[in-house]
């Protein structure tokens, strides 16, 4: 009697359920094929939504697909190039069900769930449902390489959205702050569980991990693990040798440094300094860093204009730094700029309700402190910069770090009255 065979016959066979499903590229999802049992009906539908990309993110993964395919003309040099190249709105997936199985067990792309995976083999691309096409895998490196040389365009990067410090305690809580962007936050919650663990035994399991190249061999658990991600828009075409973590439906999601655990809730210990000082709070330590911080004074005006001392910033990164500011509070158009000021001035002084409803002014101008590190880093300026003062007139500065509020904002809050 064969191995398979008796193993089955003993009971010892994993139950396997062949899947397709149909998928739309904004995460709709339809079971072409799918076992019987509702319950793993919505399981495998919910891991497919959860999981799969939509929107620019499903863009990129098709376009570089195509040019991994080999059958892309010419040479990718910019992002209107790359978003020329069409891209079908239906893609369909096909796989397995594997119950009492691990990730450990599989090979290949596979989804995990509570009693086994969804193993991942097949998808297919349409345009109209009727038609399906599938791209071959590529095995050979070398030539993943030659095409990532060949196409400057996938050293193009998604615009920033932001960075966050993402806190998970043991029993599962999850902190992140400053508030992400809409719909990001359920993808920095799920990056966090998979990072610090989901189960009490994953948590143990990956912070054993963190801390195998360290000394210290103590089994204590972490109360909390602290860790900070950046997150951006999907590339316009996807690098495998980028840093990026992973993408989830429309939003990359990049680890950053600096990530620590605390067994108290009060002291902080470094997973990548296992020899650096316990800290009593990372946040009082980074806004000492701040205050302490070389700084560049830059006054953006309304019109657009971007000013700053002769010498304090070379030449060569001039331009990327108005461009930078320009894009980031709007300066030069009218409309982008009473908003980025208003609720910068809204913001600074914790306006509550009715003040938030009143008629703001716009000011005229506003000095930001840019770090000196930033401006030679080519990241985009606007998580960088700190606003530190802001004339309404041309000639009458307003300290931000003042506790006291501009007469100009309180004058029109003052004047302000609810329900009129």
């Amino acid at each position: 009697m064969g191995e398979a065979k008796r193993r089955k016959q003993l009971g010892l066979m994993p139950t396997v359920y062949p899947f397709e499903a149909d998928l739309t590229d904004d995460g709709q999802v339809t079971l072409v094929r799918a076992p019987g049992d509702k319950a793993l009906q919505r399981t495998l539908t919910d891991a497919l939504e959860k999981t799969q990309l939509t929107g620019d993110a499903w863009a990129s993964e098709y376009r570089t697909a195509l040019v991994f395919s080999g059958r892309v003309p010419g040479v990718l040099h910019t992002a209107e190039q790359v978003a020329a190249i069409p891209v079908p709105p239906l893609r369909r997936v096909s796989g397995e069900i594997v119950m009492g199985k691990t990730l450990d067990d599989v090979e290949g792309v596979a989804i995990a769930f509570d009693g086994g995976v969804i193993r991942l083999r097949e998808q297919k691309h349409s345009l109209d449902g009727q038609k399906w096409e599938s791209f071959p895998a590529i095995r050979d490196p070398q030539r993943v390489m030659d095409l990532l040389r060949t196409h400057p365009a996938f050293e193009l990067e998604g615009e920033l959205l932001g960075q966050f410090r993402v806190e998970q305690y043991a029993e599962g809580r999850i902190d992140v702050e400053p508030d992400p962007p809409e719909g990001a936050l359920e993808a920095l919650e799920d990056v966090a569980r998979e990072w610090h663990g989901a189960a009490p035994e994953e948590w143990v399991e990956l912070h054993q991990e963190m801390m195998k190249d360290q000394a210290d061999d103590s089994d204590e658990v972490p109360l909390m693990c602290r860790t900070f991600f950046e997150l951006r828009q999907p590339a316009p075409l996807q690098n495998p040798t980028r840093s990026v973590f992973t993408t989830r439906r429309n939003v990359e999601v990049y680890p950053l440094v600096g990530a620590t655990y605390s067994i108290d809730g009060e002291t902080w210990l470094s997973y990548d300094d296992p020899e650096a000082e316990p800290q009593e709070d990372d946040l009082m330590s980074a806004f000492a860093n701040i205050l302490n911080m070389e700084t560049v004074q830059v006054t953006v005006k309304a019109d657009g204009s971007v000013e700053w001392e002769d010498g304090e910033i070379d030449a060569e990164h001039a331009g990327r730094v108005r461009a930078d500011l320009q894009a980031a509070t709007g300066a030069g158009s009218p409309e982008q700029w009473a908003a980025w000021t208003r609720k910068m001035l809204l913001d600074t002084f914790n306006a509550d309700e009715d003040a938030a409803e009143a008629d703001i002014p716009v000011p005229v101008a506003v000095r930001l402190d840019v770090p000196k590190d930033a401006i030679s880093d080519p990241d985009p300026l606007a998580q960088t910069f700190i606003e530190s003062e802001v004339t309404f007139d041309g000639e009458h500065w307003r300290d931000l770090y003042d506790e006291e509020v501009p007469q100009e904002l309180l004058l029109a809050i003052a004047q302000f009255k609810p329900g009129e």
